[in-house]
């Protein structure tokens, strides 16, 4: 062997030792053929198949996760073809029948000709990345919901409820669709809280926000804290008389929780005024003057004494 074939052989081993040494795993595929002409030895290791076992292309594609396998198969052929450098995530298959997250970064060679000639690549396990972005993801749809959320209640907050009503608003205005609302609030709710004390009030808030959300029957319909002593609820495709009865059914909900106020006007147990509004949102129409007069109507209904509802539909 002359110098320079021995020189050539010597570096072969040095760069094939260093690929198998690092935990990038090292392939190569032939384009005309679509068979492995190499694949480090690190892919057992990973994957539990022997090196002899990753015959061709479909070896590669079979051992892929079947929710991944078409579009990643797709998308690496055509990426090939058009002769461009490209990577993909998936999830590949392993001998025990489990899954490991990879990524795999392809290069396409092309001979003289500018025709496609082999594929080489590095397989990546990048299952850690993946359950650290899953967790990343859980902690901010936790997030999310917690910025909607009432941290003492645990309903809806006035947050949640202005996009809901702007929603709502919505879809009633674009289908011509009542759209009722019922602000709610608890009588002489001071004087509970000098009376009680303001940890028996929160917990009567608690008590009420709970009773209140069995009121929404529907799955579209919308109960919130709206602020302070008052609850609110958006009631979609609801005319008048059909958010009269749901009113009625919240103040039922709060007589069966029999919560004692020694100090209320209204009785000798807690009660709840309510107003309410109905609308078919017109081009012109806003939603907040609607909001406005939903708080007049409950305003009317605590100036008639209380425990009681006005539907100023």
């Amino acid at each position: 062997m002359s110098d320079i074939a021995t020189e050539i052989a010597h570096d072969s081993a040095v760069y094939k030792t260093l690929l198998e040494s690092t935990k990038a795993i090292p392939w190569k595929i032939d384009w005309k053929t679509m068979t492995f002409a190499y694949i480090g030895p690190q892919i057992e290791h990973l994957l539990g198949w022997t090196q002899d076992s990753w015959i061709s292309a479909d070896d590669w594609a079979n051992r892929m996760h079947p929710e991944d396998r078409e579009w990643v198969v797709n998308f690496c052929i055509s990426q090939s073809q058009a002769g461009t450098d490209h990577e993909a995530d998936y999830r590949a298959l392993t001998a025990d029948g489990e899954y490991v997250w990879i990524r795999d970064v392809v290069h396409v060679v092309r001979d003289e000709d500018g025709e496609v000639e082999a594929l080489i690549g590095f397989m990546f396990d990048i299952s850690e990345r993946k359950k650290t972005e899953e967790r990343l993801k859980t902690l901010q749809k936790e997030l999310e919901e917690l910025s909607f959320k009432d941290g003492l209640t645990g309903a809806a907050n006035r947050r949640m409820f202005d996009s809901i009503l702007q929603l709502e608003w919505t879809n009633a205005r674009r289908n011509g669709q009542p759209l009722s609302v019922i602000l709610l609030d608890i009588d002489y709710f001071k004087q509970y809280n000098d009376h009680y004390g303001h940890i028996s009030g929160d917990d009567c808030l608690k008590r009420v926000a709970q009773a209140l959300s069995g009121a929404a029957a529907r799955s579209r319909d919308f109960f919130a804290r709206y602020g302070g002593e008052e609850f609110v609820m958006v009631l979609p495709e609801t005319d008048a008389k059909a958010a009269e009865r749901v009113a009625e059914r919240c103040r039922s909900l709060i007589f069966k929780e029999q919560i004692p106020h020694a100090n209320s006007e209204a009785g000798q147990i807690l009660t709840v005024s309510m107003g309410i509004g109905t609308i078919v949102p017109g081009q012109h129409d806003d939603p907040r003057a609607f909001l406005d007069a939903v708080d007049r109507s409950l305003y009317q209904a605590k100036q008639q004494g209380r425990n009681r509802i006005v539907n100023g539909a």
